[in-house]
């Protein structure tokens, strides 16, 4: 129930998924069953037998203080859906509802993994070679203390290795200088951390004007500053819209809808954040990003991570 244009895109997007008869995953729709089933049923896959309705008389509203709102609405779809995921009833979830609950429920009702000092959340970044980079923090740890990125940098690169695929990810800290003494008082205390991490491929600093070039997999930052460069990035989506430019080959990989959502890193279970303004396509590839999330088995090989 959650997003601007909610249940009817994340019902599309169920559906969008669904078009491939390979895909196994049984998805748990949760929400108001007397809006859901029409929608289901406008579909085509009302009789699917991949889908369960789980019905949630209640809805967080986008303006609703996320701790109040979830003790308030037990019924509501998100608390519904975590009270689901931590009870292991389902694997993963998603939605493009409330940020705030989710981040609430994730922190409170899933947990952060043993040793982990504050989850974290990253965005993919196109690059001009065609692949993706990842850019960690993104917003959740405005503030942050050189050992909590150092540890972002082994979630990031976990998340780069085993869901993206990427062989060894290149680790980089975002500065105002490759050089190692460049930067304010938090890069200069991260970068010695970084390079005596084991745990990483660490190549030095990045200069955000190198952000979309093949100089690192994973970009790491304080979530103050990566917010910044996120917001920053959507815009030129859009610039590129206004001068019908959205169908260029590497611009047209700015959109939102590509990627899904955001990823909950440092948590015991797969939990994914979706934009608001989430359409179907946003929705599918949720879906399939939760799908690889449970398949690599990242949160166990977290926790492996952190076990030492």
């Amino acid at each position: 129930m959650g997003g601007d244009y909610a249940p009817s895109e994340a019902v599309k997007g169920v559906a969008l998924y669904l078009n491939d008869d390979s895909k196994t995953c049984l998805i748990y729709c949760i929400g108001n069953e007397a809006e859901i089933q029409p929608l289901l049923d406008s579909c085509g896959i009302a009789a699917d037998p991949r889908i369960k309705v789980v019905h949630a008389a209640q809805t967080i509203g986008y303006n609703e203080h996320p701790t109040k709102a979830l003790k308030e609405k037990p019924e509501s779809s998100i608390a519904v859906g975590f009270h689901l995921l931590a009870t292991g009833k389902i694997h993963a979830f998603i939605s493009a509802g409330n940020t705030g609950a989710m981040l609430v429920g994730a922190m409170y009702t899933i947990k952060s993994i043993e040793g982990v000092l504050r989850p974290t959340i990253p965005s993919l970044v196109p690059k001009l070679n065609g692949a993706n980079g990842l850019l960690v923090d993104v917003g959740l740890n405005a503030d942050c203390k050189p050992e909590q990125l150092n540890q972002f940098a082994i979630l990031g690169s976990a998340y780069a290795s085993n869901v993206l695929q990427i062989d060894n990810p290149k680790v980089a800290l975002l500065n105002v200088g490759e050089e190692a003494e460049k930067g304010n008082l938090l890069c200069q205390a991260t970068y010695p951390l970084l390079k005596e991490n084991t745990a990483i491929n660490f190549v030095g600093n990045i200069e955000s004007r190198d952000l979309f070039k093949d100089k690192a997999d994973v970009i790491v930052c304080d979530g103050f500053t990566g917010n910044i460069v996120l917001k920053m990035a959507e815009s030129i989506y859009e610039i590129a819209a206004e001068r019908q430019l959205e169908n260029d080959s590497f611009l047209s990989r700015f959109h939102y809808e590509n990627y899904g959502g955001t990823p909950i890193l440092g948590i015991d279970k797969p939990v994914i954040i979706g934009h608001g303004i989430s359409n179907d396509k946003a929705f599918s590839n949720m879906i399939i990003q939760a799908e690889q999330m449970i398949a690599s088995a990242f949160c166990s090989k977290i926790k492996s991570l952190f076990k030492a």
